[in-house]
């Protein structure tokens, strides 16, 4: 399944959230998930600079609901990911920059379909390597980033405001999409 800018990835007949690119709309959504998940929080403004990134995608729900998450009115924001593209002499170098997935609905392998998804987005763009980084004491996403393929290639001290450390995981993509084709068939 692919993505583009201008088709939806991620529609499925059960009720699935669909996944696709951000719209200007959908910021207000994406915000409010940055504020409930993370201490220190992007501003608006971060967001909106990154509207035409490459792989700023969008989770939405499909109005069905779930009996074991709170209400899901067709159109919310469930997730997001936001992951952009540096030109690097022909190596060019993916960024996933930011990943959240709304409280009640974490835990149902939304965050894996949006990482995927952006690395789809980012391989057919061109990325050769995509890399991210993450807070050190955040073992769920270190995990789900290791299941995927990314290693940890560095430790950043006092990366976080806060202080804490972070550690810049990176994934070779070329390697990524022969796996998920392996998979597939």
């Amino acid at each position: 399944m692919t993505t583009s800018r201008g088709a939806a990835a991620g529609d499925d007949a059960n009720g699935d959230p669909r996944v696709r690119p951000v719209e200007r709309a959908d910021l207000l959504g994406v915000f409010r998930i940055e504020k409930a998940v993370f201490t220190q929080p992007w501003p608006y403004a971060a967001f909106e600079q990154l509207l035409d990134a490459p792989a700023f995608l969008v989770a939405e729900g499909d109005g069905a609901g779930s009996p074991d998450t709170a209400r899901i009115d067709a159109g919310d924001v469930l997730g997001y990911v936001v992951g952009d593209l540096t030109p690097n002499h022909g190596r060019d170098l993916g960024h996933i920059k930011d990943l959240a997935v709304r409280p009640d609905v974490q835990g149902h392998g939304l965050g894996r379909r949006l990482l995927r998804a952006a690395l789809r987005d980012l391989a057919a763009n061109g990325a050769s390597v995509v890399k991210l980084e993450v807070r050190e004491s955040n073992h769920p996403a270190q995990a789900l980033y290791s299941d995927e393929g990314f290693r940890p290639a560095r430790r950043v001290p006092r990366y976080y405001g806060d202080g804490e450390a972070a550690f810049v995981m990176r994934l070779d993509v070329g390697e990524w999409v022969r796996r998920q084709n392996a998979t597939e068939e």
